[in-house]
Parts: C-alpha cells; sequence; structure tokens
C-alpha cells in the first residue's frame, strides 16, 4: 500500500476574495457541467461551468451572466440560490466549479450530494439561515465585486467590507477533514500502520494450515 499521493486534496484553511452574487434556485448538475463536456475528454472543466448559461451556442458570452462580469473573474466564492447541484450525483459539478476558480460555495440549502462532493474534493459547502443568506447577498451586491470577503474555516467566522460579519458551523469531522486537505484516500491512510498491521496478520506463514492446503490443492 502506498502512502504518499501525488493527488492530494488541497487544503481549505481560508479563502479571501470577491463574492459571487448568483442567487438561482434549483440549478442541478446538468446546468453546472452539461452532459456535453464530459464525452468530450478534451473539453475544460472550466469552459463547462454554467456554460450554457454563459454563452450563447455560438460561443459569445452572455455579458447579463454574472459569471461573464469582469469584476467577478477568479473570485473564490459562490453565493447561490436554495437547493444549488440538485439533480445527479455527477463529481464533475464540484470538479467544474474548482476549476473555474471556486473554492466556497454560499447558500441557504444546497442539494445533499452536491454538498458532500464538494466536501470531499476540498470545496467549502455552506449552509446558511435565510436571513444571513441575504444580508450577504445585499453586501456581496453592495460591493459589485470591488471589495473581498475572507471566509475562516479555523474561526467559523465571514467578515467582508464595512463591517460585515457573521458566523457558521460545519460538523466536526468534515471541517478536519477540509482543514487538514484529507479526502476519503487520505481519511483512510490515516490509518495506514493498522491497515498494514491487519493485513499482516491475514497473511498466512509458511507451514501453516491454509498454506499446506493451498499447496495440496484443496
Amino acid at each position: 500500500m502506498v502512502a504518499n499521493r501525488s493527488d492530494k486534496m488541497k487544503p481549505f484553511v481560508q479563502v479571501t476574495g470577491v463574492a459571487i452574487p448568483m442567487p438561482l434556485d434549483d440549478v442541478n448538475t446538468d446546468q453546472i457541467i452539461p452532459s456535453a463536456y464530459l464525452k468530450d475528454l478534451t473539453a475544460s472543466m472550466a469552459d463547462g461551468f454554467m456554460a450554457y448559461a454563459r454563452r450563447r451556442p455560438d460561443g459569445s458570452p452572455i455579458e447579463s451572466c454574472v459569471l461573464e462580469q469582469a469584476a467577478y473573474k477568479g473570485a473564490p466564492i459562490l453565493l447561490v440560490g436554495s437547493n444549488f447541484g440538485c439533480g445527479s450525483s455527477r463529481e464533475h459539478a464540484v470538479w467544474a466549479m474548482q476549476a473555474f476558480g471556486i473554492r466556497c460555495v454560499v447558500g441557504h440549502r444546497l442539494a445533499e450530494f452536491f454538498r458532500d462532493n464538494c466536501f470531499k474534493n476540498g470545496v467549502l459547502p455552506l449552509e446558511l439561515s435565510a436571513s444571513h443568506m441575504a444580508t450577504w447577498l445585499q453586501a456581496a451586491l453592495i460591493s459589485g465585486g470591488q471589495q473581498p470577503f475572507t471566509v475562516d474555516l479555523q474561526t467559523q467566522q465571514v467578515s467582508g467590507p464595512n463591517g460585515f460579519h457573521l458566523s457558521f458551523e460545519v460538523p466536526p469531522a468534515q471541517r478536519s477533514a477540509l482543514l487538514n486537505g484529507l479526502d476519503d484516500i487520505g481519511l483512510t491512510l490515516e490509518n495506514l500502520p493498522l491497515i498494514e498491521a491487519w493485513e499482516a496478520r491475514q497473511t498466512p506463514g509458511p507451514g501453516s494450515s491454509l498454506s499446506i492446503d493451498v499447496a495440496q490443492g484443496r
């Protein structure tokens, strides 16, 4: 078993940047990353993120889409509507969002599979009360992409322009995994010594009844 990995999940401790206000309800995973981008092995996940909302069929940008506005290019925080990420459980939805530069997605309610996939891929999914969500959306709209917000997972606090501040809670297990950059494989490898010790106990040694049975074809 190999403990060293080249594809370790990036830890999430804190992110600072512009917050994109995109309060659309019931955005499903096929809208987040259209299936056409899953069939083409050379397709860009970043280009595929919300592709049909961002671009016309001829490829020209839809300027009214907030994701295409210059002030929000490269922004790491996405404020969404209720039930974002509904539909299928495709993990590509989170991969596309990451490729676009999003490290934290915030909504009143996020779809369960989507939320879980975020935790497993180093993206912080925050679910806030309706009032806190409305307050942050208003602050983001007022800032117009010109002032940053900071999401701190260690303190579980959000701060921003003009004294903006709110608290949030993340389940302890998921919070620890994000802070330490541990996906499911990483969490398993945390117990590598115990796993290897168990495997060693299961390996039949020379002269064991199992070894004899195998040697004799039983």
